[in-house]
């Protein structure tokens, strides 16, 4: 107990609820929340400096490891990047198989974000039907680069092996059933009365603090902002398929929970566009293969952003003319939106934070990077 007379309580930095290494600092007054301060860096792992030390094609196993439930996102923010300062251009057919590998990522990561999410609210049934969609998407992960879940998949100039007509009909025979099979996990949660009572008007964010903290991704998209990278400023072939922005005005965990299932229709929806609009073609840039020597031609620099599954990744990447690159710096999503943490619990009760929290979706190789 402090001197304001408020019970102090420690949640982590081992325990189930937090998603990883996180420590919350608690004061309560009762049991109410009077305020948390996030303890984050158990998992730091020096990813951008590491990056200053490899060369540039040799990066992508540090992404990989940010966000490692949506490695392909990863590999795309770090690429974006790359790609402009080696000035490499990709292949048509190889941006649209990013795209598919891309979305079919944030289909698999917002479904272990829900999986989980139930099991901090004490539903055990979800977690088993969104592991089983996961699955699927994991199982073409393994056809395509011959891993599950740390890919390494994508590479400079285009994708390491081109997407091959067995691994298509996969693609299209998970799309098939995908709809239906959400649907039910979703009725599984929303017409679940105590679900609904522990989300609905909890942990409220208003839209100018989401925007003052720097929130962005399906939390930012919940307050009411239909703030999106991949329609705001499109990058490979996003701005030639068609979809929509979920958002919502609630701004509560109920909200954030159903704009992350209107996305994985949506990133079905994309797949299946972007499957129909595939081209014929190279998959990969020759020059790609002479990246471990490319040296820059003085000095340049380069920013790119992407829409991860937690908000806007951002890669900022100084060159210096070797082969390596002088600097790279992350703008990691989830890093920003658990800055807003304090903001959403106060005042509310103890029972309430472990909702408030998993409603964020933490994942804490992209946080401590």
């Amino acid at each position: 107990m402090d001197s304001s007379g408020w019970t102090e309580l420690n949640i982590g930095p081992q325990h189930p609820s937090t998603h990883g290494v996180l420590r919350l600092k608690v004061k309560l007054d009762g049991e109410i929340i009077k305020d948390v301060e996030p303890v984050i860096g158990y998992l730091h792992r020096n990813a951008e400096k590491l990056c200053e030390m490899s060369y540039y094609c040799d990066n992508l196993i540090y992404f990989d490891r940010l966000d490692y439930v949506a490695s392909m996102i990863m590999e795309s923010g770090f690429l974006e990047a790359a790609e402009k300062v080696l000035d490499i251009e990709v292949p048509e057919r190889a941006k649209w198989i990013r795209v598919i590998m891309s979305e079919l990522s944030r289909i698999a990561s917002h479904l272990v974000w829900a999986g989980a999410f139930g099991l901090d609210l004490g539903m055990l049934t979800p977690f088993f039907y969104c592991f089983i969609q996961r699955e699927k998407i994991l199982n073409i992960f393994t056809e395509v680069c011959g891993s599950r879940q740390q890919t390494n998949y994508m590479s400079i100039g285009g994708v390491y092996q081109d997407l091959q007509e067995e691994t298509i009909t996969h693609i299209w025979e998970f799309l098939k059933q995908f709809p239906e099979k959400l649907e039910e996990i979703y009725k599984l949660f929303i017409k679940n009365d105590i679900f609904f009572s522990r989300t609905k008007d909890i942990g409220y964010l208003p839209k100018d603090v989401a925007i003052d903290y720097g929130v962005t991704g399906p939390m930012l998209r919940a307050s009411g902002v239909p703030y999106d990278v991949r329609k705001d400023e499109p990058y490979l072939t996003y701005d030639k398929v068609n979809f929509d922005v979920p958002v919502s005005q609630k701004g509560d965990v109920l909200a954030r929970f159903v704009v992350r299932f209107e996305e994985m229709r949506q990133s079905a929806r994309i797949v299946k566009q972007a499957l129909e609009k595939l081209p014929d073609g190279p998959y990969f840039n020759p020059k790609g293969k002479k990246s471990l020597m490319i040296r820059v031609r003085g000095n340049g620099e380069a920013y790119s952003r992407v829409e991860s599954s937690k908000g806007e990744l951002g890669t900022y990447i100084v060159a210096d003319g070797s082969v390596r690159p002088y600097r790279v710096r992350i703008r990691s999503p989830t890093f920003k939106n658990l800055s807003v943490l304090p903001v959403l619990a106060k005042d509310t009760m103890i029972a309430d934070l472990v909702s408030i929290s998993g409603s964020i979706d933490l994942v804490f190789g992209e946080v401590d990077r």
